[in-house]
C-alpha cells in the first residue's frame, strides 16, 4: 500500500506524466513520448469484451468525432494481450489504439494497479482510471475510479 501511495503523490496534475513503451493492438510498439505536440486520454480499464468496459469504450468511439476535432490521441491500456486487443477493438469498430500492459508495470506506474475485491476475494487488478495529458506530456486531469456511463463526459469535460 505505501506503493501505491508514493505512486499517487507522484502523479499528481501539473506533473510529467511517466514516459513507457507497449505493445499496440497491431503488434507495433507505442511510447508515450512520441506524442508530444497533441493532448493524450490514456485510459486504463480492467478487461477486453467485458461490460463495463465494452460501454466505456464505446462511448469513446461514439464520441471520436469531438477527439478528433480536437487533435487528441486516444489510448486504452489494460492487462490484455495484443490479439485480445485486437479482437476486442474489430468487434466494436475501436478507431484507437489499444495497448498490451500484461504484466502491468505501466498500470503500477501509473497507480492503478490495485488490491480489488469481489465476491468475498481479494485479488490484484485494474482500477478503472483515466489521465489527461497535454501537448507537453504533462497531466492536466486525473480522473481515478471512473464510471463507465459517465467517463466520455469527464474526459470531455476535462479536455481544454
Amino acid at each position: 500500500m505505501a506503493r501505491r501511495l508514493e505512486v499517487e503523490r507522484l502523479l499528481e496534475e501539473g506533473s510529467p506524466a511517466p514516459d513507457f513503451t507497449l505493445p499496440t493492438d497491431t503488434g507495433d510498439l507505442l511510447t508515450l513520448s512520441s506524442l508530444r505536440g497533441s493532448p493524450v486520454i490514456l485510459y486504463f480499464y480492467p478487461k477486453d469484451d467485458t461490460p463495463g468496459c465494452t460501454k466505456q469504450a464505446s462511448g469513446l468511439r461514439d464520441a471520436w468525432g469531438e477527439f478528433e476535432k480536437r487533435g487528441v490521441v486516444v489510448l486504452g491500456v489494460s492487462p490484455d494481450g495484443e490479439a485480445s486487443h485486437a479482437k476486442f477493438r474489430n468487434k466494436y469498430g475501436l478507431p484507437f489504439t489499444l495497448l498490451a500492459d500484461e504484466d502491468h508495470a505501466v498500470a503500477e506506474e501509473y497507480g492503478v494497479w490495485v488490491e480489488k475485491s469481489f465476491a468475498g476475494k481479494t485479488y490484484m487488478g485494474v482500477e478503472r482510471s483515466t489521465f489527461v495529458i497535454d501537448a507537453d506530456g504533462t497531466l492536466t486531469k486525473v480522473l481515478r475510479r471512473v464510471k463507465p456511463d459517465t467517463h466520455v463526459d469527464d474526459v470531455l469535460a476535462a479536455l481544454p
